[in-house]
Formats: C-alpha cells, structure tokens, sequence
C-alpha cells in the first residue's frame, strides 16, 4: 500500500493544504437514519476481531465506541476492545473522566486497555522513531500514537474518530450564546487574523505571505450549510492523507483501518436528514443524530483536550537546543530565524514536522532498527 506523503513545502510550513474538486453530492446507499448509517458502517470492523478502537474520551471516539459496542452486543460479535492514552505531566491533554464515565455507561471495563506514557510519544521519542524510521515523515506528526493500537490489532481492524473534527464540527461555529464562549471566539478570531510573520515566523518572507494567503484562502472556502460542508471537506489533502497514513499502518500489521464517521454511507444520510441546515454545531448535530438513543455521556459537551505537551516533551527540547542548522531547505525556510525561534520553549506548533524531518535526517535508518518491533510503553487493562 502507498501512503500519502507531505511535501517538502508541507513539513516545511507545518500546514496540508488544498482539496479536490468535491462530489456534487454522496449516492444514497439505502440506510436514510444517520445513526443507522453509522451502525453498518462499524460492522466491517467487528466481524474482524480484535476490533480496536482508538478511545481518547473525546465526543467523536465516544460515539464511535458507543455504536460498535451497540451493534456487536446485537450481532453477537465480540466486544470491541476500547484503547486509550495516559499521559504523565499532560494536564491538558488528560481526559480520564469523561473516559471512566463512557466506560461505565458502556460496560465495557472488562476490555479496555490502557497505555501509559510520559517522553514515550514524544515528536522524536521511541514510539516516533520507529515510525521515521519505517515510512519517512508523515502527516500528521503524531500519527505515531496509533502505532501501539494498530500491534494491537494485529489481524483485525482499526476504529477511529477520524473525521469529526471536520465533518460534525468544521470551522465556521455557529454563532455564540454565553460571555465564555464570546470571550473564546475573540480569542481564536485573533490568533487566526495574525499577518504572515506572527504566523510563520520560521518561513522565508515571501513563502510566508504565499502559505498565509493559502491558508486563510483556504479556512474562507470552507461552505457553510451542512451537506456542503462534508463535501468540502473530504476532499481536503489534509484528511485524505492522514486516513491513508492510518490504513498504511494498519495494514503492516494485517488489519483494517475504519473510520465510521468518514463512511459513505453515513455521509450520504447525514446530508440527506440534515445537509440544507447553516451554521449547526457539533453538539446539536450529535444530539439530532443520536435522538437519546445512546447513554447521555456519550455526546454530553466537554472540554476539548490539547495534546501539544503531549509531543512536546524532553527528546524534542533537547534535539532543537543542539541543532546545528544544517538539513532544513533554505528557499522556505529561515535557518537563522528558526534557531532563534528553537531558543525559546514551547517551540511553535508548526515547526513539529520541520523537527521530525532534521532529526531523521541527522539520525537515518540503520539496518537493524526494530521499526516493527512492539513499544515500550506500559499497558492496564
């Protein structure tokens, strides 16, 4: 299987742009109910044990799980088995509440397994090198994380929360009711009105302005009412190349790689029922899909987890502060403006996939690094 790779103007900007042409509209495939669609987009996934599922507590792995775990008890298929990361010295990225909450509503402690890290999946930490080592630089940069999951899946399949963010969610948020949620889109509004030097910093002048305006081109072409929206969106470079990183890892270890909310079929159900709708959030969209049929704490709101302390870790302070400057293309990238840059800590968000791509470059494959070999990272059940 060939993956999808970032360009060198990809790593070096720390963005995936573009998107196909979309479909003037998803075939109707004979299953209306959005959940329904849903339902038999999983079953691929069961009638592969083990069925794995990538439960960070989240609102998009949550349903994902909820709805194979329904769909298995009534098919008689094995439970799907449910993993998830602890992070140490992540308090940002910790979402063990809502994972304990879902859990229990689901009854499915008996299967869920839990893997610990603290540098483990750091940028360039152990789990990471392997992959590097493997398949290049990838996109995205932590890809690595589902590396534990897919050995666990050996022979099986892969579920994941994949598309949600895009497909229930998007960028164009409805419009907000509380003084938070104001405050908040003030705050974000700002960030994403920053010129093409706060933005990227770390870029030559004119490959920053060009990325800038790609970049904001690209957010404004996002449609706002429903239907069109998933169109748009799944013709983006950035999902189609992180899903075919996924089913490329999945398939080195004989599994499958499922991403329910991406299904065709559920699309096609979800612009039917609720594509001519403008502006509709994530949480209203759950809760019109789900129609109380699922626990409460499936699609209850929460807080969204952020993971940059995550792969931000110590291998990663310690390769940028020795960087030499050497291997980063210098007709995109400002060497000089980003060791200074790589002085301070956190380092910038966008330059993930630069570190991956020099530390690679100054630490290659050699002939017996165990790019397949299980990760070393503790694991609870």
């Amino acid at each position: 299987m060939t993956v999808l790779r970032p360009t060198s103007f990809d790593i070096a900007t720390g963005t995936v742009l573009g998107v196909d042409p979309p479909p003037s509209r998803f075939a109707p495939t004979g299953v209306p109910d959005p959940l329904d669609a849903l339902d038999a987009a999983v079953l691929p996934a069961l009638s592969r044990p083990p069925c794995v599922v990538s439960f960070s507590g989240g609102l998009d792995s949550s349903l994902v799980l909820a709805v194979a775990v329904r769909a298995a008890r009534r098919e008689g298929f094995p439970d799907p088995v449910p993993v998830t990361w602890r992070f140490v010295g992540a308090p940002r990225a910790d979402e063990s509440d809502w994972q304990e909450r879902v859990i229990r509503a689901l009854r499915v402690g008996g299967s869920w397994q839990i893997l610990r890290a603290d540098d483990d999946l750091d940028l360039i930490g152990p789990v990471a090198r392997r992959l590097l080592h493997r398949y290049g630089v990838v996109h995205p940069v932590n890809l690595h994380l589902h590396l534990p999951l897919a050995e666990l899946a050996t022979g099986g399949s892969l579920l994941t929360g994949g598309g949600g963010d895009q497909i229930l969610a998007g960028w164009r948020r409805p419009p907000a009711t509380s003084l938070r949620a104001r405050l908040w889109w003030l705050r974000h509004t700002a960030r994403t009105r920053q010129g093409p030097a706060e933005m990227f910093p770390w870029l030559r002048p004119t490959v920053a302005r060009e990325v800038h305006r790609a970049h904001r081109a690209e957010q404004r072409a996002e449609p706002r009412r429903l239907g069109h929206r998933i169109a748009w969106h799944t013709g983006r470079r950035d999902l189609r190349t992180t899903c075919s990183a996924l089913s490329t890892l999945a398939a080195e270890h004989r599994a499958v790689a499922i991403h329910p909310l991406l299904d065709e079929g559920f699309l096609a159900a979800l612009s039917s029922r609720y594509g001519d709708r403008r502006g509709i959030g994530r949480d209203d969209l759950l809760a019109a899909i789900v129609r109380d049929t699922l626990p409460a704490e499936i699609t209850a709101p929460r807080r969204k987890a952020r993971f940059l302390e995550v792969f931000f870790r110590a291998p990663t302070r310690e390769f940028v502060r020795s960087w030499d400057g050497t291997g980063a293309d210098p007709e995109l990238v400002d060497v000089d403006a980003l060791r200074q840059l790589w002085t301070r800590w956190p380092i910038p968000g966008g330059t993930a996939s630069l570190v991956q791509q020099l530390w690679l470059a100054a630490n290659p494959a050699g002939p017996t690094d165990p790019a397949r070999s299980s990760t070393d990272v503790e694991v609870t059940s």
